[in-house]
Order: structure tokens, then sequence, then C-alpha cells
């Protein structure tokens, strides 16, 4: 059966004196909307957080897949790792699509890979009026562990079992987040989930996460 789409455009977001260009898709009949926070190298090209996206778009999640530098910024490779500069971005961009009128009626949450998980808890951390639950996918929420215990969004990192550094820094990360959280291992997976079944793993895990906790609680108690 083909998805009914309630939206779907490329748009363009200011961010003070450059735009940043993303693909949003939200279905007909969606409640929640989640951004994705690219890694390090990655666009919102990226085959891996598209198909992520898609598996979304099932379950009746919108998403936005855009890029947090502009070509030019990212062939600085210093920029790829500017978790500051990612999350000012990611922030900006967040407060801009939280402004729209049509959209005011989806929970937000923040899907982010690699270093994009780094930027994706501090933003959380800055917005938690506006953001209500993250997932990490293979993320290095250790260059965010500075703001680790000021999370308090529903929280889910998700990483290979073969993945053996990355595990090792997110049971580290795990261990001083305060809010509701879990650590699923995907067993055979590598970094990039590479592995026959990983990905769509991962996407079941985080369609799981966001509809428990992006559920627009207060608008469903109104009309109790």
């Amino acid at each position: 059966m083909q998805l009914r789409l309630r939206f779907n455009k490329t748009i363009l977001v200011p961010v003070g004196n450059i735009d940043l260009s993303g693909e949003l898709i939200i279905p007909e009949d969606a409640s929640s909307l989640v951004l994705f926070s690219h890694g390090s190298g990655s666009s919102r090209f990226s085959p891996r957080n598209n198909f992520v996206a898609s598996e979304l778009h099932k379950q009746n999640i919108g998403t936005f897949l855009f890029d947090l530098l502009t070509k030019e910024e990212d062939e600085v490779y210093a920029n790829r790792f500017n978790i500051q500069l990612l999350t000012d971005r990611l922030i900006q961009v967040t407060k801009y699509i939280s402004s729209l009128p049509q959209f005011d009626d989806l929970d937000i949450g923040y899907f982010g890979a690699s270093t994009g998980a780094a930027s994706a808890l501090k933003a959380a951390a800055v917005l938690p009026d506006i953001v209500h639950s993250i997932v990490s996918r293979g993320g290095r929420p250790d260059l965010a562990m500075d703001v680790a215990t000021k999370i308090r969004v529903p929280t889910l990192l998700i990483v290979g079992g073969a993945d053996y550094d990355v595990l090792e820094m997110n049971r580290k990360v795990f261990k001083v987040l305060r809010c509701e959280k879990k650590l699923e291992i995907v067993r055979t997976a590598t970094h990039l989930f590479e592995e026959p079944g990983t990905l769509e793993e991962v996407a079941s895990l985080a369609a799981g996460w966001f509809k428990k906790y992006l559920k627009n609680a207060e608008k469903e108690l109104a009309q109790v």
C-alpha cells in the first residue's frame, strides 16, 4: 500500500547568513517528527539514515534529514568534528522547524549517528521543552559527556556488538545518564551496520522507541 503523505518537500532552513537544505517528509497520520543529526563526513543523502527514515515513515513518524554543514564547510575536515558548531546548527534548525505553525502538532525527537549523536545530546540538553526523545546509532555520546547528566529525555543507545571501541564508549556514557535510558547491542554488527539484517534491527528499535516516547501525551490526555 502506498504511503499517504501530508508533506514531502525539500526545504531551506535559514541559519545566520546561510541556508541549510533538507528533506522533510511527514506521513498523513504522523504525530511526531524526527530530526536526523548526521555523523562526520555524512549528509542528508546517507543511505543508512535514509533507510531508517523510510522505516519510520511506515510507522507514521515524520523525518527531516538535512545537512548540518554547507558543501564548502564540509570540505574543511575539522568542521566534521566541531561538536559545538554542529550542536549550534542543530539547535537553530530545531527551533526553526518547531516554530512553523503547520507542524506545531508534532512531537520532536532526534536520531543521531556517529558524531551526530553527540550534537543531538548536547542540543537536547539545551532544548528539553522541544526535544522529547533521542536515539543514537553507532554514536559517539562520549563527545557529549559534559552534558550527559543534564539529559532529561528518554535516550536509546544502539551499538554494534562488534564495534568494540564505540561500544565501550557508549557503556561509559550509559552509566552516567540519569534519564529514562536503554542500551541495545546489535550482536553481529560493526560500526556501519553493514551486516545482513542489522540495519533493519536498528530501524525497528528506533521506531519502537519513538512510538513509545513521542506520543503527544498532553494532546491525548486533553481528548480523554
